[in-house]
């Protein structure tokens, strides 16, 4: 089956939780900080030439603006209409991320390096113009156009930041991912790509994770927050996912490829151990496949990370009556399966799995 193909099928996922279902979070408001600057367009570009604004995350669109609508809005700046407002997001090294307003922005920095020439036969004293074939008055009125900028503070809460950037984004809805991978670019995402996209990680999880909405990156970020950061410091999913692309970011190159190694040896664990069923709810017997469970990816990919693939071999047996056996706790099942997000959840079923690990693998399992 190709990607495409794929990604045209209807993705079901369990025990993912509600985080990127829910409304307006239950932060205090005071908190929600989005500062007001107006800065003209010359500044603005000026700005993007010199790397100050993060334009093209991964997981945006190309630019897809026809040109004839890139000359629509150099028009409408030389006719003085007044633009809509543009999103950023701050990070925590003072870079603007583009939130809303990309394809604008692409068009003014395409126009100013005379890549752009303008589509309007209605005007032939600008049709085919480049920036440098306008008269100095017409450049002036481009570069002098005030853009009103709104910018979410790097202070802002993650799940704050996630809703906000929700509500104004205004092209094709982006998943809670893709909008992490936009505020946390660096070496932490170029990992979660990476990852996402070995042959390991398809055939454990059965290539059921949608690559266009970014849910494999998912998985491979829900790995790396629980295997870097102590399950007792987990309070809110987006913050627990958000915090560990920041530490992955401050990661030495060592620590990186030490971590995925970990991460490949727990998918080679749990897919010599369980197969197809790997990371999904299932009894001995079961023969159809059911759907990937986040929650129980969780504790089975870091359960599994630092175990020899030999020990796995030797106690498969073992490892699957004990899994089986907490499929069949109730409290274990709603833990992976009711409010699965919450805090008392999380660390229920961790503390299920480390039990159940230390009852198969001995010492070697802490």
């Amino acid at each position: 089956m190709s990607i495409a193909e794929f990604d045209a099928n209807t993705e079901e996922i369990e025990g993912l939780g509600e985080s990127e279902d829910d409304v307006w979070g239950d932060y205090p408001i005071d908190t929600v900080l989005i500062r007001t600057e107006a800065r003209t367009v010359f500044d603005v570009v000026r700005r993007m030439d010199k790397g100050s604004f993060i334009m093209n995350p991964d997981f945006q669109r190309d630019f897809l603006w026809p040109e004839d609508k890139q000359s629509k809005l150099i028009e409408s700046v030389l006719m003085r209409i007044p633009l809509p407002v543009f999103y950023l997001a701050e990070d925590e090294k003072g870079h603007m991320i583009v939130v809303d307003g990309l394809q604008r922005l692409s068009t003014f920095k395409r126009f100013f390096g005379n890549e752009l020439r303008l589509r309007l036969p209605g005007h032939p004293d600008l049709h085919k113009k480049r920036f440098v074939d306008l008269a100095p008055k017409l450049q002036n009125r481009v570069e002098d156009c005030n853009l009103m900028l709104y910018i979410i503070d790097a202070k802002v809460p993650e799940r704050a930041r996630l809703d906000i950037f929700e509500r104004v984004n205004g092209g094709v809805a982006l998943t809670r991912q893709q909008m992490r991978n936009c505020l946390h670019m660096g070496k932490a995402t170029l990992f979660l790509k990476e990852e996402a996209a070995s042959d390991v990680f398809l055939d454990a999880t059965g290539r059921s994770l949608k690559t266009s909405t970014m849910r494999d990156r998912e998985f491979v970020n829900r790995f790396c927050a629980f295997q870097l950061l102590p399950i007792t410091s987990y309070k809110d999913m987006d913050d627990f996912l958000a915090e560990a692309l920041r530490r992955m970011n401050r990661s030495t190159p060592t620590e990186m490829q030490s971590l995925s190694q970990e991460f490949r040896n727990a998918l080679c664990n749990n897919f010599r151990a369980f197969g197809k069923h790997a990371f999904r709810k299932h009894t001995p017997d079961k023969k159809d496949r059911s759907v990937v469970n986040a929650s129980l990816w969780d504790v089975m990919s870091t359960g599994l990370s630092r175990i020899p693939e030999s020990m796995v071999d030797d106690r498969a047996e073992d490892l699957r009556k004990a899994f089986y056996a907490r499929l069949e706790d109730e409290s274990f099942v709603k833990s992976i399966t009711y409010s699965p997000n919450s805090t008392n959840m999380v660390t229920h079923r961790f503390q299920v799995a480390k039990g159940m690990f230390e009852e198969v693998f001995g010492a070697d399992a802490t």
